[in-house]
């Protein structure tokens, strides 16, 4: 019989890919999704339950439906800069709704392993210890980080109070075709639009912050390596081990360009707070035999590819 898999914001970067990732491992993969229209390639070996993470009887319902063997809780928003715009929504849907889920699936008396995702957001800036490591002490510099470190909280909780078996993944800056809003998409997808003639320019933010970059398909095989050899109770970064220097990525995104780019700072995109280097340790991973697969290179010639096609079948 096939492993039931339940995973919460399918309509999500990661968790598009890892429903595709899932389902081509021949599991039983129900996606919940928020919005109509989810990107992924194996779309008919996967069933989408619409719903909202913020709708307990809806989650009861999901839940009392599916009986899942594993959770993939990876519904969020997601963001850093709409977190300072609006705390309290980055609050319900990532702490309310890890509660809802966590509580229905106790209340059901079910037993299966659940992938809480926290974020790598949660870790001390002031401590300056590198690489981080899943012993560096927790305190957040965002709404959004915050969040994530009550979420991460919360499922050690459960594990320890109602033996639900959470373990924690804290994820660094994975990245890939079909995510929007950071860094690497956001170049990706101004070099496009300039090749297309859409645009003269790109703006860009801080451009002298280095950041721990996964592409996402070792990302999504470290998950689902966690999830059938990992330790509940345990939190587990999710990174490569390596910093790059966002200028250096934009150097690269331009060197793979057919035209001239031109590059303008925008003020409004840089950040209340940022940190200048974040680098993780990843080896509690590694640990279980994961290992990084895809040069840095080939993530960013697969995104700006991405964007390239997308533009082009938007206009």
């Amino acid at each position: 019989m096939k492993k039931r898999v339940l995973i919460t914001g399918t309509e999500g970067f990661i968790g598009s890919h890892l429903a595709e990732y899932l389902a081509k491992m021949g599991l039983s993969v129900c996606g919940l999704k928020y919005k109509a229209n989810v990107e992924t390639k194996t779309e008919g070996s996967i069933q989408f339950r619409e719903g909202d993470i913020e709708d307990r009887d809806g989650i009861h319902r999901l839940l009392e439906e599916v009986r899942p063997d594993y959770v993939f809780h990876l519904a969020a928003q997601s963001l850093i800069l709409p977190s300072w715009q609006n705390p309290e929504k980055t609050f319900r849907v990532n702490v309310l709704g890890t509660i809802n889920l966590m509580d229905e699936i106790t209340k059901l008396g079910l037993d299966p392993l659940v992938i809480i995702a926290g974020s790598s957001a949660g870790y001390a800036s002031a401590d300056n210890i590198l690489p981080i490591k899943e012993t560096t002490s927790l305190h957040a510099d965002s709404p959004y980080g915050v969040s994530k470190l009550v979420q991460d909280m919360l499922a050690e909780l459960y594990w320890k109070k109602h033996q639900l078996k959470t373990i924690r993944i804290r994820p660094f800056l994975i990245i890939g075709p079909r995510k929007v809003g950071d860094a690497c998409s956001d170049f990706a997808r101004g070099i496009a639009a300039v090749e297309s003639g859409q645009k003269k320019f790109i703006s860009v933010g801080n451009l002298d912050s280095v950041r721990d970059l996964m592409d996402i398909g070792d990302a999504v095989k470290a998950i689902w390596l966690l999830a059938q050899n990992g330790t509940p109770g345990e939190a587990y970064n999710i990174c490569s081990g390596q910093g790059y220097c966002m200028r250096d990525v934009l150097n690269k995104f331009i060197s793979l360009s057919s035209v001239k780019i031109t590059v303008k700072n925008n003020p409004e995109l840089m950040r209340p707070s940022d940190r200048p280097v974040i680098i993780g340790d990843n080896t509690r991973l590694k640990g279980l035999g994961w290992q990084i697969e895809t040069p840095i290179e080939t993530s960013l010639s697969n995104i700006l590819s991405y964007w390239r096609t997308r533009l082009r079948e938007e206009t």
